[in-house]
């Protein structure tokens, strides 16, 4: 006997989560090479650790609330990372402009953690309650992805309060009195200054400014008509499925030699480290995204390893071909393991209704349009082929004449042919049936079958079958009947040749739906779309419950409305960004990207909160509104755009994970545009809500 391992899920695990930690520290030392570039040495450090401080607080209450580490909660991190030093950035960058004009280190401390606490806090939950629709979803993407919400909840959440605490208490300790700046505007920099004069043009021009964005708002909305759908990738585990279909009632060892044939050539492919196969059923449930088949005769697998997931791409198409050519009356079927729930074929119709005929008339329909699209691949149903039955015709007077009834034939023709238990038989903790049955060359002649004995009550002896049966009928019966919702189900399917199942889908989508239904039948689509539909929906059933939570946040903050409605009018806005970053990257809109979104619109609103903030509070003091319109910008643009940069390059790691990719671009293409928006439309808005004289403007 020889042993070989198949799937070891423990060095799995552990390889993808150290190449998430060195993506992580990746991540980590970016985003403090940012700061230490635009904010100096020393705040750059002091930023850094704290960062450093909350990562590891972050860690600690992980394992506090059992949440372990691993693709989810490594990904948020990452995420997280350049949020966390936001609030960090707007202490220290408030502590460090008060210094310079001259004000005490630890008066500067004190006004600045007094004037910011509240908006930071209120900015944070909204950041987090932007997740929250992920953290309330009750579906299986919902519970896949939860660590995203939890992590990010107990990250930002630290990070406020080592923001209000140990932020301003290394600002005291460490930050110095630079001579040379004392008593000088903080903001005569040629960047600050060509910025508030692009500002000043802006509110000049505030409508045409507004008009700006609403023309490059339908054209975003545009774009995306542009892209396609997607509900989770394909994942880069270095392993690939043949399911092996042969005609049904196919006799299992025919299977079993067609695999042995198939595994010889796949072994002899390059880069093809191991092959397991499984004839009769699928392999145990090694992992949380594979599902193994039922058991059928005419079924097998075989577990395909690779030295690196990337030659799967290219051994597909070959071992296809091979497939194709040497087994032409089988239905393979080649697939990659995928990342998250979902499973099967990626398109499928569900037809039910009562009749098994008509079914299988509707699903031939749907196949056949299928197989005119051109771009799809693996098209079959899952009631598969109608197989032969030999039927015995009961001769119900006959039988009564010797007492024999329809069950007692039965039995015997079952004893003869399947066998019949008998009795059990223990070894150890086993139980062991005892079948009785003839021996095999009595059982595979089909012939024999009407010199049968069966025992006769009434005569007391043995008489062959042929006396109670007037013949045997030879007839195609349905062996797999599947039900759906206690309907019976046939299920056409098909997968695409290449790229997203979203597209070849939207082009049979209404073919298959032009089919004309007899009463009492009824289509329902499955696969990607069914598994997509019923995540956004329970993504969507929590979001009204946060987004009206992050509403009343904002409205509690401000104790108003117009500054809500300047929040609320930018989100929006945000898509301008999305839709070219997807386009020009060819990534879907998928499940992962709605979320990446989701989280785009807390980002862009936490930033607005601070900005609005500080714009109110100059103008309490005493400025005129114009004036405090731009000094509020000018002071906030060194915060916003360092946390925009920290959280674009932070995400850079993530470009290059398959499950990440779609809400990396998101977030990196969204949040640059949400930067514009936070420094140009916010402030633009506040003038055109509070009719800002254009005047003094000037």
């Amino acid at each position: 006997m020889e042993l070989g391992i198949i799937s070891y899920q423990s060095d799995t695990v552990e390889k993808e989560v150290n190449g998430f930690v060195d993506s992580f520290l990746l991540a980590l030392a970016i985003v403090i090479i940012v700061l230490l570039i635009f904010m100096g040495l020393r705040s750059g450090f002091l930023i850094g650790a704290i960062l450093v401080l909350t990562v590891c607080g972050t860690v600690i209450v992980m394992d506090i609330y059992d949440i372990d580490l691993h693709r989810i909660s490594l990904g948020a991190l990452i995420i997280a990372l350049g949020m966390l030093v936001d609030n960090a950035i707007v202490v220290t960058e408030g502590i460090l402009i008060r210094i310079q004009s001259g004000m005490d280190r630890l008066k500067a401390a004190k006004e600045v953690v007094a004037q910011t606490m509240w908006p930071l806090l209120g900015a944070t939950v909204v950041a987090i309650l932007a997740f929250a629709a992920i953290g309330l979803s009750q579906n299986a993407a919902g519970e896949f992805t939860r660590a995203l919400f939890q992590v990010i909840l107990i990250s930002l959440m630290m990070s406020w309060v080592l923001a209000i605490t140990i932020t301003p208490l290394f600002c005291v300790f460490f930050l110095k009195e630079d001579a040379k700046h004392v008593g000088k505007d903080p903001y005569r920099g040629l960047f600050y200054q060509i910025y508030k004069a692009f500002l000043r043009l802006c509110l000049r021009l505030r409508w045409l400014t507004i008009g700006l964005m609403v023309a490059l708002l339908f054209l975003a909305i545009y774009g995306f008509t542009l892209l396609e759908d997607s509900f989770f990738p394909a994942s880069s585990r270095p392993q690939l499925m043949i399911d092996y279909w042969r005609t049904e009632g196919t006799d299992i060892r025919e299977t079993s030699e067609d695999l042995k044939k198939i595994e010889e050539f796949v072994m002899k492919l390059e880069g093809v480290e191991s092959v397991a196969t499984f004839v009769g059923a699928g392999a145990l449930r090694f992992i949380l995204v594979y599902m193994p088949e039922k058991d059928y005769r005419s079924y097998g697998q075989m577990l395909v390893t690779v030295d690196d997931y990337q030659r799967i791409d290219s051994l597909i198409p070959v071992i296809r071909q091979y497939l194709d050519n040497h087994f032409p009356d089988a239905e393979p079927k080649l697939k990659k393991f995928r990342i998250g729930p979902g499973g099967g074929a990626m398109i499928k119709a569900r037809f039910s209704g009562p009749d098994p005929v008509v079914l299988r008339q509707l699903s031939n329909q749907a196949q056949a349009i299928m197989r005119e699209d051109g771009g799809a691949i693996e098209i079959r149903d899952d009631w598969r082929q109608r197989v032969k039955v030999l039927r015995p015709q009961f001769a119900e007077a006959q039988a009564r004449l010797v007492g024999l009834s329809r069950p007692a034939v039965s039995q015997a023709l079952e004893t003869a042919f399947s066998g019949t238990q008998v009795g059990i038989y223990r070894e150890g903790n086993k139980l062991l049936p005892i079948i009785s049955r003839p021996p095999e060359a009595e059982r595979v002649d089909v012939e024999n079958i009407k010199d049968l004995q069966i025992w006769s009550p009434a005569a007391q002896t043995s008489i062959p079958v042929r006396q109670v049966v007037s013949g045997f009928v030879t007839e195609w019966q349905d062996a797999i009947i599947h039900r759906y919702n206690r309907k019976r189900t046939i299920t056409p399917q098909c997968d695409p040749k290449v790229g997203n199942a979203s597209v070849v889908f939207e082009r049979i989508r209404p073919k298959i739906e032009a089919i004309e239904l007899p009463i009492g039948y009824e289509l329902e689509w499955g696969g990607e779309y069914e598994d997509s539909t019923e995540a956004q929906q329970a993504l969507g059933g929590g979001m009204p419950i946060s987004f009206l939570m992050m509403v009343l946040v904002v409205i509690f903050l401000f104790n108003a409305l117009r500054q809500p409605l300047i929040i609320w009018l930018c989100v929006p806005l945000a898509i301008i960004g999305v839709a070219p970053g997807l386009l020009l990257t060819g990534e879907p809109f998928g499940f992962m990207a709605l979320l990446g979104f989701l989280s785009l619109s807390g980002m862009l609103i936490k930033n607005a909160v601070v900005l609005i903030d500080q714009i109110d509070l100059e103008i309490r003091e005493g400025k005129v509104p114009f004036t405090a319109i731009l000094d509020s910008s000018v002071s906030r643009l060194r915060p916003v755009t360092m946390a925009a940069i920290t959280t674009v390059l932070g995400m850079i790691p993530l470009v290059f994970d398959a499950f990440f990719i779609s809400m990396a671009v998101t977030i990196m293409f969204g949040l640059s545009f949400a930067t514009v928006l936070t420094l140009i439309v916010v402030p633009v808005l506040y003038a055109i809500f509070f009719r800002v004289p254009e005047k003094k403007l000037m």
